[in-house]
Order: C-alpha cells, then sequence, then structure tokens
C-alpha cells in the first residue's frame, strides 16, 4: 500500500470514528451513506447487500455469496450491483485497532446517468459474472469518498454536494477493471438488468411459490438461459435464494416476536414445519428456538458489556 494511500485511510478512519462514536450500524446526514464501527472480530452475520459499495478502512471482513468467498480490507473495496443474499463476517478487529467500514449505497438510475453522462460504453449483451467483486483502491478513490464524508462537519453543503460526490465515486468504480460488471445492471436489455427485475419480483413475494417458467418469462429468457444467467450473476439458483431470503426474514422475526417456529415457517411460505426447521438448521448451525435463544443471549451481552 503506498503512503498516499495510508494517509487518506488514516483520515478517513478518524473522520469514521468521530460520527461513529461507539460500535454497532451508523446512518449519517449523508443520503445513503452508513458507517459501521466493531471493537471485535464477530461471528457470521446474515443478511441481503444492496446495491452498494463497500469500503473498510481498518480491519478485514469475509462475504460468502453462495459458496463464493470475497475476502477484502484497507487494500480494495467491495461492490454488490444487486441484491444479495450474504454470510458476512469480520475477522479482524480490536479495542485498539477497531474494524471501520463505509457503505454507499446507490441505484440503477444514478449508474445509468453517470453512463450517460460520461459517454461510457457499455455492451448491453456482454456477459458478465458475479453481480459482487472486490477490486484494488486507489488514491482518487479515496479523495471522493474523503470529499463526501468531510460534508458531515458542513451539513449545509450536503443537498449540493454529496450527490456531485457520490456521481464521482460510482464514476472511479466504473473506471476500473469491473466497471462493466457494474454498468450491466443499469443497462436495459443486458443480462444483469432482467436478472435484477427476477430477483426484484423474488424479493417481494419471496413467501410465494414460483413457476420458473414464469420467472423466465419475467427476464425474457428461455428456462435453460435464465438458471444460467442468475447463477452466473448471483451464484446460486432462483431456488437457492429464494430459501435463504425465506430463512433470513424467518430469523428476523423469530427475534423481534415470541412467536411459534411452526407459524413463522408458514408465514415466510413453508408448507412443512419440519423442511422449515431442518434447513433452517443447516443454514444457520441450530434449530430455531435454539438458534433464538443463542441470538438474545449475545444481545445481552453487548448490551451489558
Amino acid at each position: 500500500m503506498s503512503e498516499q494511500i495510508y494517509k487518506r485511510q488514516k483520515e478517513l478512519a478518524k473522520l469514521i470514528e468521530r460520527y461513529s462514536g461507539q460500535d454497532g450500524n451508523h446512518t449519517t446526514a449523508v443520503p445513503s451513506l452508513f458507517f459501521t464501527r466493531l471493537s471485535n472480530a464477530v461471528g457470521p452475520s446474515h443478511g441481503v447487500y444492496n446495491p452498494s459499495l463497500c469500503i473498510i478502512v481498518q480491519g478485514m471482513k469475509e462475504v460468502l455469496l453462495a459458496q463464493e468467498r470475497f475476502t477484502y480490507s484497507p487494500a480494495n473495496y467491495l461492490v454488490a450491483s444487486v441484491d444479495l443474499p450474504v454470510t458476512a463476517q469480520v475477522i479482524e478487529a480490536s479495542p485498539a485497532v477497531p474494524y471501520l467500514a463505509f457503505k454507499l449505497e446507490f441505484t440503477p438510475n444514478q449508474i445509468l446517468e453517470i453512463l450517460g453522462n460520461a459517454e461510457i460504453q457499455a455492451n448491453s449483451k456482454k456477459t458478465e459474472k458475479r453481480a459482487m467483486f472486490v477490486s484494488p483502491i486507489d488514491s482518487s478513490m479515496l479523495d471522493a469518498v474523503i470529499r463526501l464524508v468531510r460534508l458531515l462537519d458542513n451539513p449545509k453543503d450536503i443537498p449540493v454536494l454529496a450527490p456531485l460526490f457520490k456521481q464521482e465515486i460510482l464514476y472511479r468504480v466504473l473506471q476500473g477493471p469491473y466497471g462493466g460488471t457494474l454498468g450491466q445492471m443499469a443497462i436495459e436489455g443486458s443480462y444483469t438488468y432482467r436478472i435484477r427485475d427476477v430477483i426484484e419480483h423474488i424479493m417481494h413475494n419471496y413467501d410465494q411459490s414460483f413457476r420458473i417458467e414464469d420467472l423466465a418469462d419475467i427476464a425474457s429468457m428461455s428456462v435453460s438461459s435464465l438458471h444460467r444467467h442468475f447463477k452466473e450473476v448471483t451464484a446460486m439458483s432462483p431456488i437457492q435464494f429464494q430459501k435463504q431470503i425465506r430463512l433470513q426474514e424467518a430469523r428476523r422475526l423469530l427475534l423481534a416476536e415470541s412467536t411459534d417456529a411452526a407459524d413463522i415457517a408458514f408465514r415466510v411460505g413453508y408448507e412443512s414445519p419440519s423442511q422449515f426447521s431442518r434447513e433452517y438448521s443447516r443454514m444457520f448451525g441450530l434449530p430455531p428456538r435454539e438458534d433464538i435463544k443463542r441470538l438474545r443471549e449475545k444481545n445481552n451481552q453487548r448490551a451489558n458489556a
């Protein structure tokens, strides 16, 4: 890592520390900008990564997309270009050097606007691979990121300058080695664009069964083509994608409500409570009741720490 990048990351770390202050995920006055601070490496967490750029300035993290592992640190950044269910784990953090991270969410329209303004050519027929990638970070991107974060010191400037700095950051990603992968999510007619429509349908209707032929119609593809491109983009099949969304939502509901696991199983779309319990255990390591008990104990320990 160059001395120039190192100095910028130190400045960014100080800014994130100042505006987070304590462990957890933190919203900011800049729309779609979030900070995370953790004093210790934590066990795996399950969730959906929205389209976003993630930069670590201290620590290290692993993200598991299906069976594919992405590891990133201050030397690089991670981008998810569509909604993706993942398992993530901070693997390097300490009270002396806490994990500090920056996340900037974006939309397809924001990417499309940059492609048009910058006259970046994107091939709608090009087949890209994963909708998640890790790429080396450079000083020009960090400069733009620091300018965006510094706006928190001058809130009156945020409405005018934040959109400009955000455009610059996303432009840097589009100019990077995986820019084509990001651009595909916004180009109407591209394979990723059409798979994104299918993902959106599954996300909004995760509790409903579906026919693969109906998903293929949404994507304007044959069934075999849908399977191939969906797996290229998400690293999983449509059924596996839906299962992860169902189980993540079931876990959230069980943690938020004192409700019977069988009732939750039906609410998220399972017809068989026993099948739900088996698949839940396979994903989270314990049956629903034991897993929720463990999570609540951990939450209590953190609250009392």
